[in-house]
C-alpha cells in the first residue's frame, strides 16, 4: 500500500478529526469521548493541527492516519494515534510509530486504555512496558488506563 506521511496542515483538520472520531467508534466503545464531535472538530482545527507535532498518513489523497506528539521535561510523548477503522491492519499505524521512533528522542510515552487490548499489544510488540496502571480518575472519559514507557535502554 502506497502511504505517505506528512505533517499535517490547516487544510487537514476536518480529516484529522473524522479519523479520531471514527477510530474511537470503532474500537474503543467503552470509554465514549468526554467532547461532543463539533467540540473535538473545533479543538483539531483551533488547537491539535495549529500545535503542530501532528503527522498524518494519506493514501490516495484521503487522510487515514493520525499522530501527534509533544515534548515536555525531557519526556516525549505519543499523544494521539489513530488509524481510520477501514485502514487498520495494513501497516499505517507501524508506519506512524516507526516515524515517531525515528525522530523522537527516548524516553517515549504514551497512554492507552486498559481495554484497548489491540493497541496494548501493538505497542508492547515493539518494546513498550507497562509502567504504571490507573483506575483512570484523572482522564477525561475515567475510564482505566496505563502509562507505556519505551526507554533510552529498550533496543527495538
Amino acid at each position: 500500500m502506497n502511504v505517505r506521511l506528512r505533517p499535517a496542515t490547516t487544510e487537514d483538520a476536518a480529516a484529522v478529526a473524522e479519523v479520531l472520531i471514527l477510530a474511537r467508534l470503532a474500537f474503543m466503545p467503552y470509554a465514549p469521548s468526554a467532547h461532543p464531535d463539533l467540540e473535538l472538530r473545533t479543538w483539531v482545527r483551533e488547537h491539535l493541527v495549529p500545535n503542530g507535532g501532528v503527522l498524518v498518513a494519506e493514501h490516495e489523497e484521503a487522510v487515514v492516519g493520525v499522530m501527534s506528539t509533544s515534548s515536555a521535561v525531557g519526556i516525549h510523548w505519543i499523544d494521539q494515534m489513530m488509524v481510520k477503522p477501514s485502514h487498520v491492519g495494513l501497516g499505517i499505524g507501524s508506519r506512524l510509530l516507526e516515524r515517531a521512533l525515528e525522530t523522537l528522542p527516548r524516553p517515549i510515552r504514551l497512554y492507552t486504555f486498559q481495554a484497548n487490548r489491540g493497541a496494548r499489544r501493538f505497542y508492547e510488540r515493539r518494546g513498550f512496558v507497562a509502567v504504571e496502571f490507573t483506575d483512570g480518575e484523572l482522564n477525561e472519559e475515567h475510564c482505566p488506563d496505563v502509562l507505556y514507557e519505551l526507554s533510552a535502554r529498550t533496543v527495538v
